[in-house]
């Protein structure tokens, strides 16, 4: 049996940003801290073709600043320095650029496998104790914190615990947290692709009556693709050639950045809006998409949980309470509702309002981004969202 003050269930991004941002004040103040993750993270970086990668927005890099992890992600993270947003066969257009707003760039896209290798790299291994690869089977609330029960039957004893493992949670099923579930019925097809124009870190969001899609700007002249397509017609995408991929790709997407040459793996991400019913209980979180899981085209989603898991980690430090205390969680959760209610309800109502082909909403949203462009206000306000600087602001 071992007992700890915090464990965190899930090693991912979300799970390990929340570990380094407690690292410091766990060393000051002696707690112990075991991250447990299913996956071992592999030996070293190895950069791939086809790796997925996320958009980070510029709130985001502020609070990797704070932690100071961000020297090292900025290795090879690609700056998004202009937007453009169009609308498919009409002539309004929007864009943004990081000049106007006076900031070094909107925001960054960083490959998954190397935001996790920074994040890995930078815990402390006396601080942060690995159980890796491990998987808890069971959670069982006690008077004074959880008992998990690991795979190889080992139990770990906890003040807290964070849920961190996914939006497919088998933990948050177990513990009967609901879920709010809206299927938007449409699959997002990811993917990297190489343009045969340099994209000059130009990230472009194009929306279709079929639904939204994004390129975004990658290292080594590439885009990372996300292609929001009907569930059955992203099926088809994924099965045809390469050359008929492209093909299709290119006749939606248009000639901004010239041939679209190569395209790596498609990979289908199933799209829908969960929200789980509860986020706290006494000497409980569910973080990360658990917690809300978001339509990926707005790119808001973990830039969102970033800074749920920032804002957790400053209520938990602040407080004198003991850890798992209630009121200190629920006032965690207080502190980020109006930041989440405006997030989601801004993602989901983009995604409803730009996939669909009623011709009033298609003239209205035309006429929305013309606007745009005509009433500056407006427009740095939705650069502000984008760059996650909206509702409250993000702190270091």
């Amino acid at each position: 049996m071992q007992r700890v003050n915090l464990a965190i269930i899930g090693g991912g991004l979300v799970g390990a940003s929340l570990a380094l941002a407690l690292q410091g004040a766990a060393r000051a103040r002696g707690w112990q801290i075991t991250l447990i993750e299913p996956f071992a993270p592999g030996e070293g970086y190895q950069p791939s073709y086809d790796a997925r990668s996320t958009a980070l927005s510029y709130g985001s890099r502020l609070i990797y600043e704070g932690i100071g992890l961000w020297p090292a992600i900025a290795e090879r993270a690609e700056p998004i320095v202009r937007i453009h947003v169009s609308d498919r066969g009409r002539f309004a257009a929007a864009r943004m650029s990081a000049a106007q707003e006076g900031v070094p760039a909107l925001g960054y896209v960083v490959e998954n496998a190397w935001l996790g290798h920074c994040l890995w790299q930078a815990l402390d291994r006396e601080v942060i104790q690995w159980r890796c690869p491990a998987q808890v089977q069971r959670m069982e609330a006690l008077d004074d914190g959880y008992r998990l029960t690991l795979d190889d039957e080992s139990l770990v004893d906890c003040d807290l615990a964070v849920l961190a493992d996914g939006g497919r949670s088998a933990l948050r099923e177990q513990l009967g947290i609901e879920v709010a579930q809206t299927p938007y019925e449409q699959t997002a097809v990811i993917a990297n692709v190489t343009p045969s124009l340099a994209h000059g870190g130009e990230a472009f969001e194009r929306f279709t009556e079929a639904g939204p899609m994004a390129l975004l700007p990658l290292s080594e002249n590439r885009c990372a693709l996300v292609w929001t397509r009907p569930a059955a017609d992203a099926e088809r995408l994924l099965r045809v050639g390469e050359r008929e991929f492209l093909q299709e790709l290119q006749q939606a997407f248009g000639y901004r950045l010239g041939a679209l040459q190569q395209v790596g793996a498609r990979l289908p991400y199933p799209l829908a809006l969960v929200e789980a019913a509860e986020q706290v209980r006494s000497h409980l979180v569910v973080l990360g998409n658990a917690a809300h899981s978001l339509h990926p085209i707005a790119g808001q989603g973990f830039n969102l949980s970033l800074r749920d898991t920032r804002a957790l980690a400053d209520t938990l430090l602040a407080s004198r309470a003991p850890l798992g205390d209630l009121p200190t969680l629920q006032a965690y959760v207080q502190g980020q509702q109006g930041d989440q209610a405006f997030t989601v309800g801004f993602s989901d109502q983009l995604t409803r309002l730009f996939s669909t082909g009623h011709p009033v909403l298609a003239a209205g949203r035309n006429l929305g981004l013309l606007g745009l462009e005509l009433l500056p206000p407006a427009k740095r306000w939705l650069a502000r969202q984008a760059m996650g600087m909206g509702t409250r602001g993000t702190r270091r």
